[in-house]
């Protein structure tokens, strides 16, 4: 499962994601050394699963290209989204607290990972302390993120949760050295609802609404943000996207 396919490996030092991944200035050494624990696996297909739920923890993976999906199954048969990752995003971390993981995670579209292996992530951090610094920065970013998630369904509004959707996107693509502006959603609209709590016909109809207003320009999956800071105001409330003139703020909402 964890093999090195010799014709896709490529070392940590080449890698565009490094300074991302790890701490910058980390010794030549260092890096041979972490590089020989990683475990490049061939590339997923777009839907190809990466594991089920109830799986065994074996591995955690960092996504290098393409992006993830987590999503769980309900009692009912429907699937629930957890989460969406980018390259540079850790994905397994839920497995940690059982051995077993509680999501499957599939590929949205053509997609490379690296394989962490616990058990020699564990011996090389005792050898790298830089490692162990970088993970846990991740980690917590991870954690982060699913807070944000939390807050983002606390909203009150449809175009709320929407708004607060596209800019933490938004955000993840500048980490990544990407156009913040301009997101291509690897992700259908029926998959964007069932993370942010929304129907799919709600989702579609919010995306033509703030391409009307001019807050988005929308063409199929991609969507580029014409107008960043009303969409924050939109995102905490400030600005109702439906509304003609969506840059001028709702009087019982006024900017903070």
């Amino acid at each position: 499962m964890h093999e090195v396919i010799s014709g896709l490996r490529h070392a940590c030092v080449s890698c565009g994601l490094r300074e991302v991944c790890l701490p910058a200035g980390i010794p030549a050494d260092s890096l041979r050394l972490i590089d020989a624990a990683v475990r490049q696996r061939r590339p997923l297909r777009a839907r190809e699963v990466l594991f089920h739920a109830g799986a065994g923890f074996e591995c955690l993976y960092l996504v290098r290209s393409g992006a993830l999906m987590s999503c769980s199954h309900e009692e009912d048969g429907s699937e629930q989204v957890q989460g969406f990752h980018l390259p540079g995003e850790l994905v397994g971390l839920d497995g940690m607290a059982g051995g077993r993981h509680g999501c499957s995670v599939v590929a949205l579209e053509p997609t490379n990972v690296c394989a962490l292996p616990l058990a020699l992530v564990q011996d090389m951090m005792v050898e790298v302390p830089e490692l162990q610094s970088a993970l846990m920065r991740i980690i917590a970013r991870e954690t982060v993120n699913d807070h944000l998630h939390v807050a983002m369904m606390g909203r009150r509004s449809a175009h709320e949760r929407l708004a607060a959707f596209l800019l933490s996107l938004s955000e993840r693509h500048a980490r990544i050295g990407r156009d913040p502006r301009r997101l291509r959603l690897t992700m259908s609209r029926s998959e964007i609802g069932s993370f942010l709590g929304l129907a799919e016909e709600t989702v579609s109809r919010l995306f033509s609404r703030m391409h009307a207003s001019g807050l988005l320009e929308v063409c199929g999956r991609t969507v580029l943000i014409r107008d960043g800071e009303a969409l924050r105001q939109v995102c905490h409330g400030q600005v109702d996207p439906c509304r003609p003139g969506h840059a001028h703020a709702r009087q019982n909402h006024p900017p903070a």
